[in-house]
């Protein structure tokens, strides 16, 4: 049986997406498990790979069928949208109006069925909206292309899996936006791609807003009881296996010690915080609710190091292997 067909998106330019995606793709192992084509520029990937210190096949392919799999080289859909000289390490509107057509093309490739996944090295959202491109991050940007009205953001670790009911808004915004039918579809969302991962019955802890989630209406304005308790209620008499609202402050302790399959948390750092001190390299992060496989790594561009030759591929290594893993495993 052949690997999965992989879009692997080679993010902005000016950071350290070429690097990871080189290291990536050479690394012992990878194609083992997935075939992946890399949309973006071959120029730049050639760059990132001196700097790396390694020497590959970079190839440039008309489309997904051209592509030849082979040790050593790197299949490169490339659209020719960077400038030699473009800067490492610094905002670009070019590269970000780059890394916005990479993600355009990937999802055309995967709704066609053309490959089973995508894979994104990350973008800059400065970079991104530079280029006229109003979007706060790639959650919103493939829930755009592919027509998806809601989607969530999951982080996926060994230890601890975690979905957001909230992401790229402020703290203010995000406790208003919160209500009981927004909690209850991204519950079932995470509910729904754990059982996809392979979980029969995961068991869902879900995240309180306030300190001890509420103590018993001691912190904050009963927002636990206003926004949450409804949603759980109504799951429970369904019979999914839901707890809460449970203090977050413990909530991740439990689920890294295996109580919980996948923690709901309620707003973007309620969820990033626990899962990135495990380690940058150890986070995915997949978009739920979208009509196609999207994995990610779970790191920013990192201009500070880009064009250094320093950048740790192993998120992007454990992205592929994961969407590798959600694509057999949903017969994708």
């Amino acid at each position: 049986m052949s690997t999965p067909l992989i879009a692997l998106t080679m993010g902005d330019g000016s950071g350290v997406g070429p690097e990871v995606t080189v290291g990536a793709l050479l690394a012992p192992g990878t194609s083992a498990f997935c075939r992946p084509v890399v949309i973006g520029d071959a120029a730049r990937l050639r760059k990132a790979a001196g700097f790396l210190g390694v020497g590959p096949e970079v190839v440039t392919v008309n489309g997904v069928a051209e592509a030849v799999f082979e040790p050593g080289r790197v299949n490169v859909i490339d659209l020719g949208l960077l400038p030699d000289d473009l800067p490492w390490g610094k905002v670009s509107a070019v590269a970000g109006n780059a890394a916005y057509e990479y993600v355009r093309l990937a999802s055309e490739l995967a709704t066609a069925g053309e490959v089973q996944a995508i894979c994104t090295a990350p973008l800059n959202k400065e970079a991104l909206h530079a280029a006229g491109h109003i979007f706060p991050g790639h959650t919103e940007l493939l829930a755009h292309f592919t027509g998806t009205g809601e989607v969530s953001m999951m982080l996926s670790t060994a230890k601890v899996k975690v979905i957001h009911v909230t992401t790229h808004i402020g703290l203010i915004d995000a406790v208003a936006r919160i209500e009981p039918g927004l909690v209850e579809r991204t519950i079932r969302r995470g509910e729904a791609a754990m059982r996809g991962s392979g979980v029969v019955r995961p068991k869902i802890g879900v995240c309180g807003i306030n300190p001890h989630a509420g103590e018993n209406g001691l912190f904050g304005y009963g927002e636990e009881e206003e926004k949450i308790v409804p949603a759980l209620e109504r799951l429970r008499a369904e019979g999914m296996d839901v707890h809460g609202p449970l203090p977050a402050d413990t909530a991740f302790f439990l689920a890294g010690r295996g109580d919980y399959d996948l923690i709901v948390a309620m707003y973007h750092d309620q969820g990033h915080g626990p899962v990135k001190i495990l380690g940058l390299e150890a986070g995915v992060n997949i978009t739920v609710g979208l009509p196609v496989i999207r994995t990610s790594v779970d790191h920013g561009t990192a201009f500070d190091i880009a064009g250094k030759g320093v950048a740790d591929p192993g998120s992007m290594i454990e992205a592929l292997r994961q969407a590798a893993e959600l694509s057999s495993a949903q017969g994708v």
